[in-house]
């Protein structure tokens, strides 16, 4: 009896003097803390904030008053046929965009992946859109795609075809941008998919040899596709993501234009926030677009969810 009670306040002793410790060790980690947390809530959480209130006001800038309005500004944007353009636009560019990365930048990754000489010097060319410029890589598509001094109108001559106005037809202005989203894309789907192919155990496809498939295409379909569906998820997903923040070469290229052919969700946000100066509407139109954000980001969570549990 007496050795248990010794032992009792031998563990309250050290208890005790591991609780100041642990209260260090807590104190710490929130000073460690602090600056993220502080930084979070002055960039991202207070503007999110302020755009939720600003949403139900009709607040225009440079004006000193404003007055709240409920949900007058959703309402608008339901009948807004603008909004509703912008939103089809910004959904196409996204289909056309987000399944001709996801393919070309596998096709790279598969390509580079197969090629043991100058595997580094490929990985860069096709990466190089993606750390380049935006700003600067428009203006170089625009002239490319310039109706009559353009390389692509003048090679499109040599074989008898006449060259539509890329960038100026209502017609192909949006899959002109597609076609530069994909081209700025492709790269970086391509990364991914190499870190997902580079995952793969190579005892898998001297199994499936041994099982009989002996094509690359049947190695492909058996081994390498299966195990790069978690891979794949994620890249359309982020690919998604990516298309329907596209801003840079819209704002560069066309305006928005011809006849709002081009107009896309955040042109459209911008044109009225810092054009037309109507801080409340653009509000609430950047709830609708966080929301989609919010919806695309949780379809990644699971997508990322599911490629640690494979």
């Amino acid at each position: 009896m007496a050795e248990a009670m010794t032992l009792s306040s031998h563990a309250g002793r050290h208890g005790a003097a591991e609780r100041p410790k642990r209260q260090r060790g807590r104190l710490t980690a929130l000073g460690l803390a602090t600056p993220a947390l502080v930084l979070f809530v002055l960039f991202v959480l207070a503007p999110t904030l302020a755009v939720l209130a600003l949403g139900f006001t009709d607040y225009q800038l440079g004006y000193s008053g404003f007055r709240w309005v409920g949900f007058d500004n959703y309402v608008e944007l339901w009948s807004d046929p603008a909004f509703r353009t912008s939103v089809g636009n910004t959904a196409l560019y996204a289909a056309i965009v987000t399944p001709l990365s996801v393919a070309l930048g596998l096709i790279a990754a598969l390509l580079i992946e197969a090629e043991t000489r100058g595997r580094a010097f490929f990985r860069t060319v096709f990466f190089l859109p993606v750390a380049s410029l935006t700003v600067a890589m428009a203006t170089v598509w625009q002239y490319l795609l310039h109706p009559t001094i353009g390389p692509v109108n003048t090679l499109l001559g040599l074989v008898g075809i006449t060259g539509p106005n890329w960038l100026g037809s209502s017609e192909w202005v949006l899959p002109s941008l597609a076609l530069i989203g994909v081209w700025q894309s492709v790269g970086f789907n391509m990364v991914l998919f190499l870190a997902g192919l580079q995952g793969i155990p190579r005892d898998l496809y001297a199994a499936a040899e041994v099982d009989g498939a002996a094509s690359a295409w049947q190695r492909f379909r058996l081994v390498t596709w299966p195990m790069l569906g978690p891979t794949t998820l994620f890249v359309a997903i982020i690919s998604t993501v990516n298309a329907v923040k596209v801003f840079e070469t819209v704002k560069t290229l066309t305006e928005g234009g011809p006849n709002r052919a081009s107009e896309v969700l955040l042109f459209s946000i911008y044109q009225e926030g810092f054009v037309y100066l109507r801080v409340g509407y653009a509000s609430a139109m950047t709830v609708i677009f966080l929301f989609v954000l919010v919806v695309l980001m949780l379809l990644q969570h699971r997508a990322l969810d599911r490629k640690v549990h494979y």
